[in-house]
């Protein structure tokens, strides 16, 4: 059967159907978007490297864009880390100061440990940027401001308990750092090592301070 070369050749000319819908259209992020893109990346970002080894070239190609855009939203890597790191204090403040509800004091301990290892687990990234030197802790301030404001919020409950007890409450402030600079320490060094497990770790530290006090 013979083949009709007209035909043959019109097949070959067609172009593929659905070449078109093959083109993936690029959607547009809004404004807030972008903001919240560009905050991950930088977050991952220095969490891997630290501030210094982290450039604005690097954060805009891992995103997609030019390096203008990162200055339109954070005027630098400064700010763009600023805000990285005020959301991760306020993040573990929150935590720490939420666990800290009406309780026996034995808990409240319990709840204030298992809150900070809780907070490391889960923003294992956000931690390790907090406990690395700020370059930018005058608008930032540092982890250990941070927990020290911590510290505030146990001063005021141990201050009661000492005072309910016959204890000089003038004390608290003391006993307030020694006991949120055990749990933080300890929190730093289990972030590497990740043993034994959360609810051991938390175990022992409110054995120690529980005794102790």
């Amino acid at each position: 059967m013979a083949i009709d070369g007209s035909s043959a050749s019109k097949s070959k000319d067609k172009p593929s159907s659905g070449a078109g819908a093959r083109r993936t259209r690029r959607v547009r992020m809004t404004g807030a978007e972008r903001r919240e893109q560009l905050l991950d990346i930088g977050r991952t970002l220095f969490a891997e490297r630290g501030f210094e080894a982290t450039s604005v070239e690097e954060i805009a190609a891992k995103a997609g864009v030019s390096k203008p855009v990162v200055y339109e939203h954070f005027g630098g890597k400064e700010g763009l880390y600023a805000v990285v790191v005020d959301r991760e204090m306020r993040q573990l403040l929150d935590m720490v100061t939420g666990a800290l509800t009406a309780g026996h004091p034995r808990e409240l301990l319990e709840q204030a440990a298992f809150a900070l290892l809780d907070y490391i687990e889960t923003y294992t990234d956000g931690f390790r940027i907090l406990v690395r030197d700020s370059p930018v802790a005058q608008s930032t301030g540092t982890f250990a401001s941070l927990i020290s404001d911590i510290a505030t919020q146990v001063e005021d409950i141990l201050g009661l308990e000492f005072k309910a007890r016959g204890f000089d409450p003038k004390l608290a402030p003391l006993y307030a750092q020694a006991l949120v600079g055990m749990v933080a320490l300890t929190g730093q060094w289990w972030l590497n090592v990740r043993k034994p497990k959360k609810a051991e770790v938390a175990a022992h530290l409110v054995n120690l301070a529980w005794h102790g006090l």
